[in-house]
């Protein structure tokens, strides 16, 4: 069962923009794990496989949208920062879990969190003074579903496929990676992660029906002092052309709507290739 979780937290001193990349959250996030089960933190640690769970950067609350202005919808997030974040200012982070395993390893950390614990990133305090996990209005990051639910309730007829790259996504295609969301790279990095941890197998999916019919997107460059990293903002529709059956569309759209989840790309674990699909008013 896929969870998007949603902590809300209040640093007690500055935290340096040096402490706020993707491999920082990372290590605060096994920090989190290990508290709870040292065995697991541990073994995400080591792993290079395909991991169960996904993280955004560091998001500065905002009093009347917890989103930054900007993209459609609002659905631009801040995936660097140049200046400190100070004592006081709420924050938010989302971490996303695709697995019911790891999700029940953490319960005992959401059900007996302690908003008086200090947790460090860099030098930095920070209290998580709660925790969001249902839908609401103004966080659509926090979500939550069963993967028979996400299948249920996919469409089997929708043809369009709205989707918005809120953080810089790129693929890995052979030894390099690629800026370019061709329908290859997207669906089948969906395909590949809903196949390892849903249960319910998609043998094939009708990717040669799937056509980019809208793209508005731009690159972006993410550096930090280990290395350099290239992706795309933006949005892309897809649509669904051709002589197809409904359950392939279901299961085109199933996959859309777990992105929100599962993320797209690489470095998803870093806050990399976060993704929501739009629909249209």
């Amino acid at each position: 069962m896929p969870h998007s979780l949603v902590l809300n937290l209040l640093p007690q001193s500055p935290i340096p923009p040096q402490f706020l990349t993707g491999r920082h959250l990372h290590a605060l996030f096994l920090t989190l794990v290990s508290s709870v089960d040292s065995t697991l933190g541990d073994r995400l640690h080591d792993s290079t496989a395909d991991k169960a769970f996904t993280l955004s950067p560091l998001q500065i609350s905002n009093t009347n949208s917890p989103l930054l202005k900007g993209g459609k919808g609002g659905s631009k997030l801040q995936y660097s920062h140049q200046q400190p974040i100070l004592a006081g200012t709420p924050c938010w982070w989302r971490i996303s879990l695709l697995d019911d395993t790891l999700f029940s390893k953490l319960t005992q950390l959401w059900l007996n969190l302690n908003p008086n614990r200090p947790w460090h990133l860099g030098p930095a305090d920070l209290y998580i003074t709660s925790i969001q996990g249902t839908p609401q209005s103004i966080q659509p990051w926090a979500n939550a579903s069963t993967y028979a639910q996400l299948y249920e309730e996919a469409s089997d007829y929708n043809s369009s496929i709205n989707l918005t790259f809120s953080t810089p996504t790129a693929f890995r295609q052979g030894q390099y990676d690629s800026t370019l969301p061709t329908r290859e790279s997207v669906f089948n990095s969906l395909l590949s992660r809903w196949n390892k941890y849903s249960g319910i197998e998609f043998n094939h999916i009708a990717i040669e029906s799937i056509f980019p019919s809208f793209v508005n997107i731009h690159t972006e460059i993410l550096a930090d002092s280990r290395s350099k990293f290239i992706g795309i903002l933006g949005e892309v529709n897809y649509k669904v052309l051709g002589e197809i059956q409904p359950i392939q569309i279901k299961q085109i759209n199933a996959l859309a709507d777990f992105g929100l989840y599962a993320g797209i790309g690489r470095k998803t674990t870093m806050g990399m290739g976060m993704t929501q699909r739009l629909y249209a008013p």
